[in-house]
């Protein structure tokens, strides 16, 4: 027994050896003259066409060793590899090192690569889950290179082949890119070798993952993975304290500073939302030279039509718009306007533009309230509420209803009643429930939560994926090749030059029970048919249900809503900052009645038509008339005594809308958050 595992140690050794001495004929391709070559574009399908060409050669610039900046090259190693002017390629202290902080924090931390293993896994494109022996390969080819290589010769070439997010890759394009402001350059331009702390601490926090440190998409975690890089080049000695003192105070740069390579794309955000996630997978590498072809969910008509709606509504008034559609039954994302102009502003609000959704986060607390019990009939009292310190829920023009069911305040958007609810089943709850069904974004539990008010707000493209998991009953559809794990689909197939290929596989999962979803749409149905959300109507068509959401002063308007096929989220606000949009509407205030629901309206009257993921079932294919939008609901009359509720009178069927005015007050009788001694008015809060 002995002989046969001695026998079998000697075997696993010899391998391992051989593997070493085989490997050093692969090191002259790693050169990044040698790889840059032999790139060839990667290409974006939706069905046959053609809808971008990744071409990571066009404004990528190879440096050489002299034009990269010691502060930079000061930087990557302070926070990627301290050690790496100890090391031989492979650090066995800073593996047992990385090992030891993540036992200790429970979690993976701490990388264990160094510079020189990242540069030949970024070399060979072997990124995400690698086997036992490609990573053996990996570090026998790290250890040759220490000894064939100098130490300025691989980080140089590292730096050339690292992805910096926003389309730049290499250090030279991530320069321009960040640090550009729009300059043109000759081909002898260089500004990797003059780059000051703070740029060199920025470009260096973002190598671990472009997406969470992009200080476009996110500033606030760019700025802190900036300043920790920062801390870490003083304490190792590398950066002088007046260095220092002189970078921390530096802002990151904004969406206006950066300005990302050209993008050979038809649909420009849908593109930069999924190369982040083909990077992710398979490294920048293969993304933007291993000839790639990828086919992605986007439904080219829809785009159109979706873009049109938005042109027809917005241009020339000044507010912006997002759309996302999920198509219910796969979770694929089928359209996407992630704004007005991409070549103005790449980014993207449709997947990253975090705001508050107002009334639009209610159908989450419905779906919590009915999985405790509580029924559609079930009374509250609506009327104004102080339900806890400081917070105050009041209605839009302090107009009640009094003693009220639970299906009528869900068409009403009633917020006394939607508060008191929140905070009767929990807010964590709630949280948890918005979670399950796909907000990605952790949202605050403090009671204004329950209408809307968050820390940090959600996007169109959560509250679109969100939704969907309604319209299916409570089963959250997603793929393998998801943007996230159970998030939504953007790609369906990516075959490389060889012939292999990944496809992806539904994946679902049951969030909340069967009847619970049901009972939760009947009731969003009435918000449609007869509440803030009538300009959604589809008259003629398929059967819509869905929310409006309008924050209290007038900055951001949604409608989602969905049919059986699909699921549609418009956004609309501006995009550089909350600005009330008090008298974009046709002179009045912009709600989600308004703009949102019209948007959504006009593009899923074309939608249902096309023959796609948003096609109308058979009966239901008649071309719907638009509706007309409310004018001002009348506010009831406060009775002597409660009464039952009046069942409300089948609404008349819409006929074309006439272009309003001047309305003297918003569209829906869409609810204000106030503080304490404050009313809500047309306004917004003003002292009561």
């Amino acid at each position: 027994m002995l002989i046969l595992a001695g026998l079998s140690g000697l075997a696993l050794v010899s391998t391992i050896f051989g593997m070493m001495m085989a490997v050093a004929s692969d090191l002259p391709a790693l050169e990044n003259q040698a790889e840059y070559e032999a790139a060839e574009n990667s290409v974006l399908f939706a069905g046959s066409d053609e809808i971008a060409s990744l071409t990571g050669n066009q404004h990528r610039i190879l440096i050489s060793e002299s034009e990269v900046s010691p502060t930079l090259k000061n930087a990557v190693i302070a926070i990627e590899d301290r050690r790496f002017y100890e090391h031989e390629g492979v650090d066995y202290f800073g593996i047992g090192r990385a090992f030891v902080q993540d036992i200790v924090n429970r979690s993976a931390v701490q990388g264990g690569s160094t510079i020189t293993q990242q540069f030949v896994k970024n070399a060979l494109a072997a990124q995400g889950d690698r086997t036992v022996f490609q990573k053996l390969r990996e570090s026998a080819l790290a250890y040759h290179l220490e000894r064939q290589w100098s130490k300025q010769k691989i980080l140089t070439q590292y730096l050339n082949s690292v992805y910096f997010g926003n389309g730049a890759y290499g250090v030279e394009s991530a320069m321009r890119t960040y640090f550009g402001e729009g300059e043109t350059y000759d081909a002898e331009d260089r500004l990797s070798t003059a780059v000051e702390p703070a740029q060199a601490a920025l470009l260096a926090g973002i190598i671990s993952s472009p997406s969470a440190y992009d200080p476009v998409q996110n500033p606030e975690a760019s700025l802190e993975r900036r300043n920790f890089v920062l801390d870490s080049m003083l304490e190792q000695g590398l950066l002088t304290q007046a260095e220092y003192d002189g970078a921390i105070d530096e802002p990151v740069p904004t969406e206006k500073d950066i300005q990302p390579p050209e993008l050979d794309s038809t649909v420009p955000f849908f593109t930069t939302w999924v190369t982040q996630q083909l990077v992710d997978r398979y490294g920048a590498g293969k993304v933007f030279g291993g000839g790639l072809e990828v086919t992605t969910t986007i439904d080219p008509g829809l785009q159109q039509i979706a873009e049109e709606a938005v042109d027809a509504k917005l241009a020339g008034v000044g507010p912006a718009s997002a759309v996302v559609t999920i198509e219910n039954r796969t979770g694929e994302v089928k359209a996407m306007v992630g704004g007005e102009d991409f070549e103005g502003t790449s980014f993207n609000l449709a997947t990253n533009g975090h705001r508050q959704p107002g009334s639009a986060i209610k159908p989450f607390t419905l779906v919590t309230a009915l999985e405790q019990g509580v029924s559609p009939e079930d009374t509250f009292i609506s009327e104004p509420k102080r339900l806890g310190e400081g917070f105050v829920a009041h209605n839009f023009d302090d107009a009640y209803t009094y003693t009220t069911t639970l299906r009528d305040a869900t068409t009403n958007s009633d917020n006394s009643i939607y508060a008191e609810l929140g905070l009767q089943v929990g807010t964590e709850n709630i949280a948890e429930t918005a979670e399950a069904m796909g907000i990605d974004t952790e949202l605050s539990t403090n009671p204004a939560m329950t209408l809307g008010g968050l820390e940090v707000g959600v996007t169109p493209l959560e509250m679109a994926f969100a939704y969907s998991t309604l319209a299916n009953d409570g089963v959250r559809r997603s793929g393998d090749l998801a943007a996230s794990p159970m998030g939504p689909v953007g790609i369906e197939r990516v075959e490389d030059p060889s012939g292999d290929d990944e496809t992806n596989s539904l994946i679902s999962k049951q969030v909340f029970p069967e009847e619970v979803g049901e009972t939760a749409r009947e009731l969003l149905t009435g918000a449609v048919t007869s509440g803030t959300g009538t300009a959604a109507q589809l008259v003629g068509g398929p059967q819509v249900w869905g929310k409006t959401g309008t924050t209290e002063n007038y900055g951001d308007g949604w409608f989602v809503g969905s049919t059986e096929q699909c699921t549609t989220a418009v956004w609309v606000g501006y995009p550089d900052s909350v600005k009330p949009m008090r008298t974009e509407y046709n002179g009045g205030p912009v709600t989600g009645g308004s703009f949102p629901a019209e948007i959504w309206h006009d593009y899923m009257v074309q939608a249902i038509a096309l023959d796609g993921a948003c096609q109308a079932a058979e009966g239901d294919l008649a071309v719907p008339t638009a509706p007309v939008a409310p004018v001002e609901p009348v506010a009831p009359v406060a009775p002597v005594e409660p009464t039952e509720p009046v069942v409300p009178v089948e609404p008349v069927v819409p006929v074309e809308p006439t272009v309003p005015v001047e309305p003297t007050a918003p569209a829906p009788t869409e609810s204000t958050i106030c503080g304490p001694g404050e009313v809500a008015t047309v306004e917004g809060c003003v002292p009561g």
